[in-house]
This record gives C-alpha cells, sequence and structure tokens, in this order.
C-alpha cells in the first residue's frame, strides 16, 4: 500500500483523516500480510509445463523495495523443458546498475544452495546453482543443472530488489 507521501503546503490546516492516511496507514501497510502473486516459470529454450505441481510467490513492498518468494515444487506430471530457467518478478526492477543476489534452494535428491539473479529493469529471475558437486563454479538452473529434476523436486528463492516503480 504504501505511496509517494503528500505534499504539504504553508497554511494547510492538517486533518486526522490526512493524518491517518499518510502516517498510520502507510506504517501499518509495511507490517501487513504479504502479497500472493502466481510467477510464471519460463526456459530459454523450450518452456517447462507445471502439469500438477505447485509455484507460488508472495512479496511485501515498501515503497521501490520489494522482498520476495518463490517456491516451485514438481510434480508427476510436471515436464521440465530445456534450457535455462527463469521465474517471474511481482514488478520490473530498477536500472540501477547493478545485479541483486538472493537465496536459492534445491530439495531434490539433494540439497543445493544457490543464488538468485536480477538484472537492470528485468522482469524475471534466475537461480544459479554449482555445476556439480565437486565443480562450485555457478551454472544457470537448468532441468539438469545442479541434478536432473524429478518429482517432488522443490526450488525454493528468497531476494530483495528495487523495483521500477
Amino acid at each position: 500500500m504504501t505511496f509517494a507521501p503528500r505534499t504539504f503546503v504553508v497554511g494547510e490546516v492538517v486533518s486526522a483523516a490526512i493524518m491517518n492516511q499518510e502516517i498510520r496507514d502507510q506504517f501499518n501497510s509495511m507490517f501487513a500480510a504479504w502479497t500472493a502473486y502466481t510467477p510464471t516459470w519460463t526456459s530459454s529454450s523450450t518452456n517447462p509445463v507445471l502439469g500438477n505441481g505447485t509455484l507460488t510467490g508472495r512479496h511485501m513492498k515498501i515503497g521501490r523495495t520489494c522482498l520476495c518468494h518463490i517456491n516451485l515444487t514438481t510434480g508427476s506430471t510436471t515436464t521440465y523443458g530445456t534450457g535455462n530457467y527463469s521465474f517471474s518478478l511481482p514488478f520490473t526492477s530498477a536500472n540501477t546498475g547493478s545485479t541483486i543476489i538472493g537465496n536459492a534452494q534445491l530439495l531434490g535428491t539433494d540439497r543445493w544452495a544457490g543464488h538468485m539473479l536480477i538484472g537492470n529493469s528485468a522482469s524475471t529471475t534466475s537461480p544459479f546453482f554449482s555445476s556439480s558437486s565437486t565443480n562450485p563454479r555457478l551454472g544457470w538452473m537448468s532441468p539438469t543443472l545442479p541434478e536432473t529434476l524429478a518429482a517432488g523436486a522443490q526450488v525454493r528463492m528468497t531476494f530483495l530488489y528495487e523495483t521500477a516503480a
């Protein structure tokens, strides 16, 4: 709910209603429940199909700062497509000249720790994981990186970024 505060003018009489809107309501919105959204799961080549899996997202936006969480759980009818994965953001990122990093986890056959990357003016984010258990270099998540995905695999992504508006 947070929005740009109003500009008061000299001599203006500030009412309780204005104070409630400008101070109380904005302050309360920072403690409100997160907002649910449905991310889109895409790939750089053939898109995956969620099937009977689940993909949920939620976010809290305060001003132009967005804290976001995406959770993917694959199902028995999920197909994984080909290429590198991306997930849609609730808001386009700012063009700040830097890449934002968040956390990602893959709970599959093994548990993998990774990173989230969000570029300038982006509408998607991508998880990156180690290339293998013996190679700590990061690679773009795909159907086979860091491991071959199967039903029940879960990807959890949490990140903070600056929005464009």
